[in-house]
């Protein structure tokens, strides 16, 4: 196996400038740095990341913990925060703490005893105890997809957060459909306590009021973010003796939870029940219909909070900010439009 000392004497130079090179610790000369990158590539010399990291306190790793397993809305947004991360020349260390708070408190120590930089993490419904560990031990983070308010004293928000616009895009989807004629519209929710599931509920709210159609709370149904709850919850609005004549599900999980709870009661989509969903996803276009959605950023938000993360790292001190990227209208033919018109 090649050494650094190899490389050194096949470019030329000295093992100090070596180091220099492939740490970025001092300014190398264009032709010098070409030749240790040239002998590095010939000789297949892998750096000791392990022992670099001991040397400079840098371990050129990020923390990133999502639920990515439980939740599939988060697999492409972790390819927009690996993406992002592997070009600026940082590694990532990934936990799933199932939206459980004692869970997301244990693997976000764990992260931080790996000595990770840094973390981006998608807050459960009760974060109570992953704000008090990052606070006390000064642990560089962003949340994603999910806010946290701002601390009980009212103050600015301690910590950099990135998500999509929740809200507007839902009242968009209540409008649409009231005005495609329908007056009983039920929501299946997400997790409550999650800053999604309220966006989600207060957008609906306004779309009914928009729309002047009363609120119905025996039609607003928790799914808790997952397929299984949502299949319970959709059961639920189908028990009704006045059940919805169309449906909003406030993420992908959902809505594939809905889907066979619809199956389940012989229920067709358009046809006896219209349905549009909060999340776009790769094979919502394969669907029978195919299934109109609200379409989050996810690998832009990825990609957003790994370089609001580098931005903290450089600059410790600069004051915390929010940022939300728009969604956009996926009109398929789930809400009951006919497929010839364009989408919008």
């Amino acid at each position: 196996m090649a050494t650094m000392a190899d490389v050194a004497r096949s470019a030329g130079v000295s093992v100090a400038t070596v180091s220099h090179v492939l740490n970025g610790t001092r300014p190398v000369l264009p032709h010098t740095r070409q030749a240790v990158l040239d002998a590095v590539e010939e000789l297949g010399y892998t750096p000791n990341t392990l022992a670099r990291s001991l040397v400079t306190a840098r371990t050129r790793s990020i923390g990133l913990a999502v639920s990515a397993i439980s939740n599939p809305y988060f697999t492409e947004t972790l390819q927009g925060v690996e993406a992002a991360a592997l070009e600026h020349g940082y590694s990532l260390l990934i936990a799933d703490p199932h939206d459980d708070p004692a869970h997301e408190r244990t693997v976000v120590q764990l992260l931080h005893e790996r000595r990770v930089e840094g973390m981006i993490v998608a807050p459960s419904p009760e974060p109570g105890g992953l704000l008090a560990y990052l606070r006390r031990h000064r642990v560089p983070a962003v949340f994603l997809d999910r806010l946290v308010g701002p601390p009980a004293d009212d103050g600015p928000p301690l910590f950099d957060q990135v998500c999509a616009e929740s809200t507007e895009p839902t009242t968009g989807l209540v409008t649409h459909l009231a005005g495609l004629g329908h007056r009983r519209i039920g929501l299946v929710a997400g997790l409550p306590g999650l800053s999604t599931t309220t966006e989600r509920i207060t957008g609906y709210r306004l779309g009914l009021a928009a729309a002047g159609l009363p609120f119905d709370e025996r039609i607003l149904v928790h799914g808790d973010s997952e397929a299984a709850g949502a299949e319970r919850a959709t059961a639920q609005l189908l028990r009704l003796g006045s059940r919805p004549t169309a449906l909003i599900t406030a993420n992908n999980a959902m809505t594939i939870g809905a889907l066979r709870a619809l199956q389940a009661h012989g229920l067709s989509v358009p046809e006896d029940i219209a349905l549009c969903c909060f999340d776009d996803f790769a094979w919502a276009d394969l669907f029978s219909p195919r299934l109109t959605a609200v379409s989050q950023p996810s690998r832009d938000i990825g990609a957003r909070a790994v370089r609001m993360l580098l931005d903290r790292l450089a600059d410790p001190g600069r004051p915390a900010r929010t940022e939300r990227l728009p969604c956009s209208f996926v009109h398929r033919t789930s809400c009951g439009c006919p497929e010839e018109r364009n989408p919008s």
